[in-house]
Formats: structure tokens, sequence, C-alpha cells
């Protein structure tokens, strides 16, 4: 269980925490380019959803032939995005780089894999505190990562901090080894289902549509968050190192949040954590935008929202794990997973046209608050016992 949990964090912190630093491109790269910020932010809003489309079809090969080999493909393909992202000479070919590309690597090395690997591989009782854990990790790669990109590119440029990101990808594959996994048996009342009888058991089920609609809304909060955020304290005549600082802020306490939400989830009813994490959220947004825009305020908000800021995601996928079993847990998480990308689609995306068509971020910031609400609401009906299964019919 040790070597499972060290690999893990540790392909967590590299993967999740180098995306978290993207924020710090777009106005080097848009403004190197002459490119508007929706053309960046479209990218960012296609790395987004193609994470959450591939992210089942790595789930489910992870399911079948284990995450090593998966999260190895996808640290290679993480190098050859970051590479493309700072050659690309036009748009698409940007939007190829960093979307697709990066977004494939994305859905190969983070949490549905890696949850996979931990719920089959640690005891139920630990399970949600081992994923809080590996949440922790990927929060202090934010961090971690955050300042050093920053240092990257102010001292060797923004190019050449890509490449040297690219270059620290390719540590991931040594440690995938670390996550081998050896069959065994199925888990006991799982044996008879088939991969298409999980996807409709689940879609089906209210308490999992409930769990994704949630989902859905921490994407749309973080990313819109961790990409516009330096641009827009920068807009607001604040220098860059408030920015980087800001993410770092909440990158480190997100490594006390997400810890904090899995230990809680152990013992602690999960919708009701969910419900508290989304209704917060909304509330410190509120607050951020009705004091006076300072450092201090800065770090403040940066700090609340790092302690909610991933805390969802040990307790989200526990609980999946906890209604449906762990058989086909990277699949589901992956389903869930991709509405989470969904949001982020819309909130990153979203974030870059309302901006260039009002010149204000204002009406976004709005709309995460009102789907905070929401999110908190649509949790607190969630069933969270284990699914009462009869006998599976015959597969088609």
């Amino acid at each position: 269980m040790t070597q499972v949990l060290v690999c893990s964090a540790l392909i967590v912190t590299l993967s999740v925490g180098i995306r978290h630093g993207f924020g710090l491109w777009l106005q080097p790269i848009t403004q190197a380019q002459g490119w508007t910020r929706e053309t960046f932010a479209f990218a960012i809003a296609v790395q987004n959803l193609a994470w959450g489309v591939i992210g089942i079809f790595a789930g489910i090969l992870a399911d079948r032939y284990g995450a090593m080999r998966v999260i190895m493909a996808g640290s290679v393909l993480y190098a050859l995005g970051l590479v493309g992202m700072g050659l690309a000479a036009t748009g698409w070919q940007f939007t190829v780089a960093t979307g697709l590309l990066i977004g494939g690597a994305q859905a190969g090395t983070t949490y549905a894999v890696v949850y996979g690997v931990i719920g089959r591989n640690v005891p139920a009782h630990k399970r949600t505190w081992a994923m809080g854990v590996a949440a922790a990790a990927g929060s202090f790669g934010q961090f971690l990562m955050v300042p050093t990109e920053g240092w990257l590119i102010s001292r060797f440029g923004w190019q050449e901090a890509l490449f040297m990101l690219a270059a620290a990808c390719l540590i991931m594959i040594p440690l995938a080894r670390g996550l081998r996994e050896h069959k065994g048996a199925p888990p006991a009342g799982q044996a008879e289902q088939t991969v298409m009888q999980a996807v409709k058991e689940a879609i089906r089920y209210p308490s999992f549509q409930l769990l994704t609609a949630g989902y859905f809304v921490c994407g749309f909060q973080v990313v819109f968050i961790g990409i516009h955020l330096p641009s827009y304290l920068k807009d607001a005549g604040m220098e860059p190192g408030v920015a980087s600082f800001a993410l770092a802020l909440i990158g480190l306490f997100n490594v006390f949040g997400t810890y904090l939400a899995g230990w809680l989830g152990q013992t602690r009813s999960k919708k009701h954590i969910l419900a508290f994490i989304y209704l917060a959220r909304a509330a410190a947004i509120s607050v951020f935008l009705l004091v006076p825009l300072t450092p201090t305020s800065v770090y403040v908000f940066s700090a609340t929202m790092g302690l909610l800021w991933l805390s969802t995601v040990p307790v989200t996928n526990a609980s999946v794990a906890q209604i449906f079993g762990v058989k086909y847990l990277s699949m589901l998480s992956g389903f869930v997973f991709f509405s989470h990308q969904l949001g982020s689609f819309m909130g990153v995306w979203l974030g870059g046209v309302l901006y260039d068509r009002t010149g204000s971020y204002d009406m976004v910031w709005y709309i995460s608050i009102a789907l905070g609400v929401f999110a908190a609401a649509v949790n607190l009906p969630v069933r969270e016992a284990p699914i009462e299964r009869g006998a599976q019919p015959a597969a088609a």
C-alpha cells in the first residue's frame, strides 16, 4: 500500500502541478503571437474537454490492463504536448498541442487512473483517506510547480520553460512501474457484471447523476479561477508576483483541504461534506468581489479557496467507490470526471469570451457563485449506501 501511495502521489504532483501553472503563459503567449485571450482560453477549454472524453477510455484501459501502461503512455504524450505548445505558430496548432495532446496526457496520468489503483489496493476503511493523500499531492504539486514555472518563464523565457517541463514529465515513466498490478479474482458480487452493465447501472442511478452534476460545477469554478485569475489581477494593476503567489497559496492550502476532506470522509457523510464545500466556495467568491481588491484580499481569498479547491475530488471518487464498488472504479471515475471537464471547458472558455466581449470577468464570477449554490443543493439527496444488485442480466 505504501508504494502505491508514494508513486501515485508523485505522479499526481507532476501531472496536476504542471497544468495548474498554465495561466502564467496566457499573457506571454498571446502577446508574443498576437492572439486574443479567447484563442488561448479555447485551447485550454479543449484540453479540459479532451481530458474528460479520453479519461473514460483511459479508465477502461486501466481497469482492464492496469494503470502502469496507461500512465507511461500519458507521460510521453504530455512531453510531446508541451513541446508542441512551445513550437505552435498558429492558433489551431496551439489547440492541437495544448488541447488534444496535453488533454489526452492528463487523462492517463491523473485522478481517474490513479484512484482506480488506490481503490483496488487500499482497504475500504482507509480508501477515502488514501484518495485524500493523492489529491493533497496534486495540491502540493501546484504549490511547488506554479512558482517554479513562474521562475522558469522569467529566467529562461516562456518557450524554454515549456521544453524543460516536457523533460520533467518523463519522470513519470519509472514512477508508473510502482503501480504495477497483479490481477486476482474479481471482487465478490461483481464477477458477472460486464463493462456495459456497469455503465448502464451507473448512468441510470439518481445519486450518480447528482454527483456528476455537482462535479460539473467544481470544474467550472477551479479552472476559471486557475486560468483567468492572473490576468484578472494584472488588469487591476497588480504585479505578476501577486498572481504567482496567489496560485501557490491555493496549492499550499489545498494540501490541507484535500487531506482534511479525505480524513473527514472516513467518518462523516460525504454528501454533507460536498454540499459544504460548494456553498463555502460561493460565499468566498462573493466576499472577494465585495471587499476592496488588494494583495491582502487576494491572498486571503486564495488561502480560503485553496482549502476548498480539490477537496471535492477524494470525497466524490470515494462516494462512487462506496456506491458501486472498485471493479470499474477508474472507468466510473472517468465518467464523473467527464462532467467536471465539461464544466472546466465552460469556465475557461466563457472567461475568455465574456472578457473579450465585455472587457470584464464580472459575469463569470456571478455565474460561479450561482453554480456553487446549485451544486450544494444537488449533493444533499445523494444516497451513499452501496447499490443493491440482483441477478445480473445476461450480456447481449
